[in-house]
């Protein structure tokens, strides 16, 4: 059996996301891990290069958001590097997901074990979204609670809309990755594993650039401009005290960017938001209600929600 890792990113460093951290936590169960690295203004690339691994693989990429508009670009970037993978499973990370090496064993022999068996076409995994900073993180009807992040080896398997999900595309034409019709969601089996998402954990100032540039893949630089005119020079990530206390460990791979943590003197551990600004999503009196009688009635099991997958039992 075969594992490749494979992932994308562009200004990974500028932008504060923990790419090197994200590669190295499930190296050791890879035997390749392939990056689309995009041309970027810092020194991604020189960084991923200094983990100084043979197993990783960079291609070189150039960002078309004309040709693939409304975040269709990480799809495409997504693509480009499951593409170039040879495993028999293909472990998908993106720039902010990292796995605890506690999982690598367990998921490791879950795809063992289900390697023969064809009808499984990837594997489902949990997710601790973290938030602010490394102490908090969401349970909230507005943030996905499983997600597929191995899949097969597939050619007809690919990444779908904004690169958060994939789905089956027969014949692809390897420009719409938001096309529903002629798509098929793939059959999952789960995996007892979570994975870490630290994409809303930066210093206020780097999360405004973050935000802005995730909104220009989708928007354009247009339409992010105007919107980003007026907008505050950090991010005001609300109260914290509503979100859950993480009390576990972190991945062995992040103890040196959590140590650099700076910004607890700018962030809100109590109180009321702040009323000059719009409430986040998970703010509003309706996914609050939403959230409680899914986790107090429902098992946590959400109700409705983007769920792009077709689970079995395995």
């Amino acid at each position: 059996m075969k594992i490749s890792g494979f992932s994308f990113v562009k200004n990974g460093i500028k932008l504060y996301y923990p790419i090197t951290e994200a590669i190295k936590s499930i190296l050791p169960i890879c035997d390749e891990f392939v990056v689309a690295v995009g041309k970027s203004d810092d020194n991604t690339r020189e960084k991923i290069v200094a983990i100084n691994d043979p197993k990783i693989k960079i291609i070189d990429t150039e960002w078309d958001l004309e040709k693939y508009p409304r975040g269709m670009e990480n799809a495409h970037q997504t693509d480009i590097a499951k593409n170039a993978c040879s495993g028999d499973w293909l472990f998908y990370l993106q720039a902010d997901e990292v796995v605890h090496e506690k999982y690598l064993p367990i998921i490791k022999q879950r795809c063992q074990d289900l390697l023969d068996d064809k009808e499984v076409e990837g594997l489902l995994f949990k997710y601790r979204h973290f938030w602010g900073d490394y102490e908090h993180y969401h349970i909230s009807h507005r943030w996905y609670p499983n997600e597929i992040r191995i899949i097969r080896n597939n050619k007809d398997i690919h990444s779908w809309e904004s690169a958060q999900s994939f789905r089956r595309i027969p014949n692809f034409d390897g420009i719409n990755y938001r096309q529903k019709e002629g798509t098929h969601k793939l059959n999952v089996a789960t995996v007892d594993a979570y994975i870490f998402h630290y994409g809303w954990v930066r210093p206020p100032h780097l999360m405004i650039n973050k935000k802005k540039a995730l909104d220009t893949v989708h928007k354009g630089n247009k339409k992010v401009e105007e919107m980003y005119k007026n907008t505050p020079s950090e991010f005001d990530y609300g109260p914290l005290n509503k979100l859950a206390v993480f009390t576990e460990t972190h991945p062995k791979v992040m103890t040196e960017m959590i140590s650099r943590m700076n910004w607890k003197d700018k962030l809100q551990y109590s109180g009321k938001p702040n009323p000059n600004r719009e409430l986040h999503k998970h703010e509003k009196l309706k996914y609050r209600f939403l959230t409680i009688l899914e986790q107090n009635l429902l098992n946590g099991n959400h109700i409705g929600g983007f769920k792009n997958y077709k689970l079995i039992k395995r």
